[in-house]
Formats: structure tokens, sequence, C-alpha cells
């Protein structure tokens, strides 16, 4: 029962903070560790797939009319081999364009950043801890600061080029544990001007491949222990809870937090990034 709790726990967690813009890997590293969860089962590989997938469904689900409108556009040109003036179009490709540099990143280094920062059975190293929370902590700052001095003027019709590469190397930035996909995409996007709305909305759609990338890769390693017998398949139920989780808490986090941006700074997140680091520090080096 206890296993459920932290499944259903780390999957509300996973929906929120993958796209609140304060990092959802430094939560699923700090917050078993804080509570001291070493559940064999919510540490695999197959429920942190269960997660990602979880959130790669709630941004489907949330912007299903936007993907089909932009699936439609992008096949459209291909076949008239034009952009033209058609916005949906061009937003298809800047989403293309944009997806590069972080799917380079991902696929060369995410591996050995994720085994310097924690390894699945092995204790959190008090280095590695104070490493996240400095990332915390300069990436709320580089928030804060694109959020007060941009000026948010810009609509998601005026994206660039330039916008798009700048934002999808900000993208790329997110395989440091700490840093957050959102977070990183969202600072950039202010920083280039746009209204918070448009440089969150932006993000999320900019994740969706990324996140689908990284989770049928992370998938197919699962099926292959599933095949060998280096996974229990009772332990897929916990993958099913997170999963669910994930799904419903990201497609609320969404929702919410666009409306939002409506009206309000992103300046909260900046400061529980802050708060949330000191916290870190503190008891990484009480626990020494």
């Amino acid at each position: 029962m206890i296993s459920i709790l932290e499944a259903i726990i780390l999957g509300i967690l996973q929906g929120l903070t993958e796209f609140i813009p304060v990092s959802s890997s430094a939560h699923l590293i700090v917050v078993p560790w804080f509570f001291g969860w070493d559940d064999l089962t919510v540490n695999s590989l197959a429920f942190d797939v269960a997660l990602h997938l979880g959130t790669l469904v709630a941004v489907l689900w949330f912007f299903y009319t936007d993907w089909v409108r932009l699936l439609r556009a992008g096949i459209v040109s291909l076949r008239q081999r034009r952009i033209g003036a058609d916005p949906d179009r061009r937003l298809a490709w800047l989403l293309v364009i944009g997806c590069i540099p972080g799917a380079v990143v991902g696929a060369l280094a995410e591996s050995t950043v994720e085994q310097a920062f924690h390894q699945p059975d092995q204790p959190h190293q008090v280095a590695a801890m104070i490493g996240i929370a400095t990332m915390l902590a300069l990436a709320g700052a580089a928030l804060l600061l694109a959020d007060r001095l941009a000026r948010h003027l810009r609509g998601m019709t005026q994206l660039t080029l330039r916008d798009a590469l700048v934002i999808g190397c900000a993208q790329a930035l997110a395989v440091f544990p700490g840093v957050s996909r959102s977070g990183a995409t969202i600072t950039a996007g202010l920083a280039l001007g746009l209204e918070r709305p448009a440089a969150a909305r932006f993000s999320f759609l900019l994740s969706a491949p990324i996140i689908a990338g990284a989770g049928l890769k992370s998938l197919w390693d699962v099926v292959q222990e599933l095949q060998t017998g280096q996974m229990a398949a009772s332990g897929l139920i916990f993958f099913a809870v997170g999963f669910a989780a994930a799904a419903i808490s990201g497609y609320l986090c969404i929702k919410y937090l666009l409306r939002y941006l409506q009206r309000n700074s992103v300046a909260v997140f900046a400061y529980y990034r802050w708060a949330l680091a000191v916290l870190i520090v503190i008891v990484a080096l009480a626990r020494g």
C-alpha cells in the first residue's frame, strides 16, 4: 500500500512539475530522497517510463485540436513543398526545428548526466544534490530576470526561426536535473519578448516530441527487460497508477497554468525554486 501511495504522489508530482517551471527531474530525485523512499519498483525504469508517457498523454490530450490542425498543415506543406503565409504550417515546422537541439543533446548526453546525478540502488551523493540545488537556483534567477526585464508583447503568430532555435537550445539544457524543460523554454520565450501565455503554450507544444522520443526509447528497454525476466510483470500495476496520476495532474496543470499566466507573472515559481534549493542544501549537508 505504501508503494501504491508513493506511485500516486510521484505521478502527481511528475504531472505538475513537467509543466510548471520548477523541474520534474529534480523533484523525482529529491522527494524520494527527502522521505527515504527506496522501493525498487517506484524507482525503476518502467515507472519512470510510465510517468513520462502520462505527461505525454496530458499534452496530447489538452492540445488535441491544435495537434490535428498542425499535423494536417504540415502534411499539406510537404505535398505542396511550400509553407507560404499559413500560420499553422509555420508553427508546425518551427516545432520540428525547435525539437532538434533537445533531441541531439538527449541522445548524446542524457544517460551520462543521469549517472552523474543519481543511479538506481545507489545512495545520493551530497555533491550531486547540491548540484541540483545550484541549478534550481540559477535557473530560477534566469526565469525571474526574463520575466522582469523583457517586454512581453509578441504572440504565437510572431514566432520566428531564430526564436524556435533559441528556445530549442534552451530545451536541450533540461538534460540537467534542476534546470526544467518547461522552465528553460519558458525563460527563453520570455527573454525573446513573447507574452507569458504564448511562451508557455509554445513550451508545452515543443515538449511533446521530446517526451515522446525519450518515453518510447525507454519503453523499448522496458519491453526487453520483461522479455528477459529482469522485470516482474506484477510490478506493472505501479506503471498504470503512476501513468494515470501523471496524465490527469498534467492535464489540469496545463489548463490552470495557462489561465494563471494570463494575468500573473512567473515570479512565484522562481521564489519556490530558491526555497527548494536552500532546503536541499540544508538537508544534504545535515545528512553528510
